[in-house]
């Protein structure tokens, strides 16, 4: 396992923690790919039954690193079904996430930004720090959602605060994302992961066999929706990213970071 996601074991739980705190754990190619590895071993893994995934740390994640989205010409850039020579791991990571069989916690604290938001539809819980800060920045980026959000946020907060929060770009703190329905609970920061590895240690000492079952019941005809809207996005990505808007705002964060 790469050092960009740490891998901590305990008593059928596993910690994933991303670990690039220097870019506040913001989402490479290599980090994409990491991450995603490390969710399929611990699917594989007979001796893992439930996963925390978290960040370490001043946030969960500050989403794509736009460096390296200031690259990347379009999403077949990020498929490795079109781009096996230069694979970049997001699809790696949402294809793993969402194939994930087994209970899945997000621990999240400080700044969740883009895929550091979209990916907590995938997860089974989301306990959020009361520093979380959680933004879905694509329209002031001049693209589009991602990882299938333009579905999965409006069918948990609603189709109001999803064109809120999806349109406007703003930020979303922890006590908001509860009432929103984007996370379970919101504790102080010392708690969090306290607070997850005891729901991880409740969900562990159940029936593996069931809760998969289960889990794959709630998320059948849930995940049609997300692919369909994965399919849907990135066609439109496709068309916007680097061009026009989207370049105009790359280009401004690339000179601002002295990129």
């Amino acid at each position: 396992m790469s050092d960009l996601v740490l891998v901590d074991d305990a008593d059928g739980v596993r910690t994933l923690t991303l670990n690039r705190p220097e870019a506040r754990n913001a989402f490479n190619s290599a980090l994409y790919s990491a991450a995603g590895a490390g969710l399929d071993d611990a699917d594989a893994d007979p001796d893992v039954r439930v996963v925390i995934l978290t960040g370490a740390g001043k946030g969960f994640s500050a989403g794509q690193d736009l460096k390296e989205m200031a690259q990347i010409e379009s999403p077949a850039d990020r498929d490795p079904t079109t781009n096996p020579a230069e694979e970049h791991g997001f699809r790696v990571f949402i294809d793993a996430i969402e194939a994930f069989s087994k209970p899945l916690i997000a621990a999240v604290h400080g700044a969740a930004v883009g895929i550091g938001t979209t990916m907590l539809p995938y997860c089974d819980f989301v306990i959020v720090a009361d520093d979380a800060r959680l933004r879905l920045p694509f329209v002031p980026l001049g693209v589009v959602p991602e990882a299938g959000s333009s579905f999965t946020i409006p069918m948990i907060v609603g189709r109001q605060q999803a064109s809120y929060l999806l349109l406007t770009g703003e930020w979303l703190d922890g006590d908001g994302a509860v009432a929103a329905g984007l996370a379970l609970r919101c504790v102080p920061r010392a708690d969090l992961i306290p607070e997850a590895a005891a729901l991880a240690h409740q969900l562990a000492g159940l029936s593996a066999t069931s809760l998969a079952a289960t889990k794959r019941l709630i998320r059948a005809g849930w995940l049609d929706g997300a692919r369909a809207a994965r399919s849907r996005e990135e066609e439109v990505f496709t068309g916007l990213l680097g061009h026009g808007d989207s370049k105009a705002a790359l280009d401004e964060f690339v000179g601002k970071s002295g990129g």
